[in-house]
């Protein structure tokens, strides 16, 4: 039941920390380290009081209304101040935004115990408490702005005297809560990752917490902040709020408990009908039309539109989720998600990933506990209407067609198509797709992310390139996993021999597969066939894609370096292929993350910002590391160590790189005149001509002229340095 607390008016606006929670005894101690200007006002004097009370104001106590020496008395009218009280400079103007025209001045309005900087213009704010509002900031029509002393502003952090059920809890990648993090300002997508993963290292998991507390404090006392430039208007609530500089808050109905990053090169925006409670907001993240977003972090250059719902969940830098429903989620970098009828809930996917309409991952209701997890590595595409069921893991680009998938999954080949093949109940796994039939689509993924990428400060490396260190391991992983199937069906079963050599043997032969279904173990957890289709084009593609992203490092550091810096260089190289983890869109050498972790739980690292510093120092050498696993991949993909590569095999190999690129770029651009062929594509134009009009000519296509353009300066920096190498004895 409600309490309501009857106290004496003259105390309005004072004892707002509890007595056993001051510090040096003062009640402003936390307050005035936020507004450091509180050294240059003054009283008022009795003719300003005498303006003051003529315009219809009142005040609790005068000599607690502080101004500065430029004060304006006629700009304050119909308003009521309790508690000290702080009015920087004023002057005669009005300010303007966006065609929100305010004379500065604090007008029809009731503050309790707030500062002001200079030029504001407070208009109609009815209840305004424990506030400190920047310079030149816009109010107008504003029901509640008020500050609870134990304000913690979206921090998963505890104040003095709070109990343990009070602390804001992400409850990530499933719904049991077993992985859940507490959430913090400057919080990346690499901290969630790694704080929600070791969950048997109690250690680790205790130093992950020091960390984050280590940056705030447990006092009570300070005060909601509005940055300076701020415009707020028409909207109901706004409690216990950090909110930066340039911020534009227009019809919300209700803001709680957070932080709102902002600044005048990515400033935040905040619309109609939303309600944001228990969360963190980036910089220059857009976020309007009735959204619905509770304990929550949304990352910077971020978008939530029309309806959308994100809970217990984190979406990464780059992201936008429109009318559908996000919960307990972990989501990397450039995720896309748009659709109504779209569902994703339990899940930790990789970035660059895109939900399409009436896919649902999660919450299929369909066993005895709560929904488990799903894994997903960047490039995840569960396509229409196609339902997945916990737990089940994906490589990276995986693409899957519309079907409800009724088992778990564990789809080991990176670039994939998965589908149901209804007629005769079997799974289709093939991979290689993307290469093989849409070229088009899978290269205008690495330039599509690079142009959305808003980020003003790009220190840390968010890898965008499809071919890359985590997804040439994973087909390095599914070359095997080929050779095993290809030499289980091809083996009799009385013969003893090596299943994957023989595998292997069959592949590199010219011996083509045919009245044999190759089958695949331990993809699907059912009883029916898991089909495994075009195994040997898929066994070549991946062959031939890894010595192209091979061969395209080495071409690069060719351009600047000869021959012989080269075969220098390498022959130092280790030949043992590195494995690389995806943290948070950051592409991390395994030993690397394991040192990080290894002096977090010795306390060489102290805080989340000594991490990113780490983070930042691995993506200055990411380009060196990217090298070193492309040579150890050449090695492991021909067979012959950096140390016995010489001019003609170097001569040979890029060649090949250049054919591969002319392959690239022609099912490019075939893949996508296949749309203007295609006479049901034409059906809805009444000729050619107005169909080039709505879609666009082929030949004006801006990706395919930049890959041509691409192309062209490929071969010439291809033909400089085999022309070089020609002359290497």
């Amino acid at each position: 039941m409600s309490k309501i607390i009857k106290e004496k008016l003259a105390d309005l606006g004072y004892h707002f920390i509890p007595k056993a929670y001051l510090q040096h005894n003062d009640e402003y101690y936390f307050r005035n380290q936020q507004f450091p200007e509180h050294g240059k006002f003054r009283n008022l004097t009795q003719e300003e009081i005498k303006i003051l009370v003529r315009n219809d104001n009142y005040s609790n106590n005068w000599d607690h209304v502080l101004v500065t020496d430029k004060f304006l008395p006629e700009q304050i009218q119909h308003s009521k101040f309790y508690g000290l009280v702080r009015i920087g400079d004023m002057d005669d103007v009005y300010l303007n935004f966006r065609d929100l025209r305010l004379p500065c001045g604090i007008y029809n309005s009731t503050i309790i115990s707030s500062d002001f900087g200079c030029t504001v213009a407070v208009h109609n704010v009815r209840y305004m408490a424990h506030f400190i509002i920047g310079d030149e900031v816009m109010l107008a029509n504003i029901n509640e702005m008020e500050t609870s002393s134990s304000a913690k502003f979206g921090n998963g952090i505890l104040k003095t005297g709070d109990v343990e059920e009070r602390r804001i809890r992400l409850e990530l990648c499933n719904e049991n809560g077993g992985r859940s993090v507490l959430p913090f300002d400057g919080m990346q997508a690499g901290d969630v990752y790694l704080w929600s993963r070791y969950r048997d290292d109690q250690e680790l998991q205790h130093r992950f917490q020091e960390m984050m507390e280590a940056q705030f404090s447990s006092h009570h006392g300070f005060y909601s902040e509005i940055g300076h430039h701020s415009v707020i208007k028409n909207t109901h609530t706004i409690k216990d709020i950090k909110m930066g500089s340039h911020a534009y808050v227009k019809g919300v109905n209700k803001l709680k408990n957070l932080t709102i990053n902002s600044s005048a090169e990515s400033y935040t925006q905040i619309g109609e009908g939303c309600e944001l409670v228990n969360g963190i907001i980036g910089y220059g993240c857009r976020i309007f039309y009735g959204v619905k977003a509770v304990r929550f972090i949304l990352s910077s250059n971020s978008q939530l539109k029309y309806g959308a719902r994100l809970i217990n969940s984190f979406l990464g830098d780059n992201s936008t989720i429109s009318c559908c429903e996000v919960l307990n989620s972990l989501i990397f970098p450039a995720h896309e998600q748009h659709h109504n009828n779209s569902f994703l809930c339990a899940a930790l996917v990789k970035g660059q990933s895109n939900m399409a309409a009436g896919a649902t991952v999660g919450s299929n209701h369909n066993s005895r506990a709560a929904d488990g997890e799903i894994i997903a590595g960047r490039g995840f595409w569960p396509g229409l209407c196609v339902s997945l069921k916990h737990n089940s893991y994906f490589a990276s680009y995986t693409l899957i067609v519309k079907g409800d998938f009724l088992h778990e999954l564990n789809v080991r080949f990176p670039f994939c198509l998965v589908s149901n093949e209804a007629d005769t109940n079997r799974l289709i796994v093939l991979p290689a797709y993307w290469f093989l039939y849409n070229m088009y689509a899978m290269m205008r993924n690495t330039s599509k992310f690079q142009s959305r990428d808003k980020r003003k400060f790009k220190n840390q490396y968010i890898e965008y390139d499809i071919l890359a260190p985590d997804t040439v391991n994973e087909m390095f992983d599914a070359l095997i996993e080929i050779e095993k199937a290809v030499g289980k069906a091809y083996i009799h079963e009385d013969v003893v021999s090596d299943i994957q050599a023989v595998g292997k043997s069959i592949l590199l032969s010219d011996e083509k597969l045919t009245g044999k279904d190759i089958l695949l173990d331990n993809v699907e957890f059912s009883r029916r066939k898991v089909v495994l289709a075009k195994p040997k084009e898929a066994y070549n593609t991946y062959r031939r894609m890894i010595r192209y992203y091979a061969v395209k490092q080495i071409i690069e550091l060719m351009e600047s370096r000869s021959f012989t810096d080269l075969h220098t260089l390498v022959s130092s190289f280790p030949i043992t292929r590195s494995q690389f983890e995806n943290i948070g869109g950051q592409l991390v050498p395994k030993t690397k993350l394991d040192t990080l972790l290894a002096d977090i739980r010795h306390n060489k690292i102290l805080s989340w910002k000594d991490a990113h510093a780490r983070y930042h120092a691995w993506s200055d050498l990411y380009i060196e590391d990217k090298f070193k696993h492309a040579v150890a991949s050449l090695a492991e993909v021909t067979g012959r160590g950096p140390s016995s590569w010489d001019a003609k095999f170097m001569m040979d190999l890029i060649e090949e790189a250049m054919e591969t690129r002319r392959w690239i770029f022609a099912e490019i651009e075939s893949s996508r005149s296949k749309d203007y062929q295609n006479p049901f594509k034409q059906m809805v134009y009444d000729s050619y001509q107005e169909m080039e009009e709505v879609v666009g000519r082929l030949e004006d296509n801006d990706f395919i002229n930049k890959e041509r353009d691409g192309l062209f300066d490929f071969e010439r920096s291809v033909k400089k340095i085999v022309d070089s190498l020609s002359l290497v004895h």
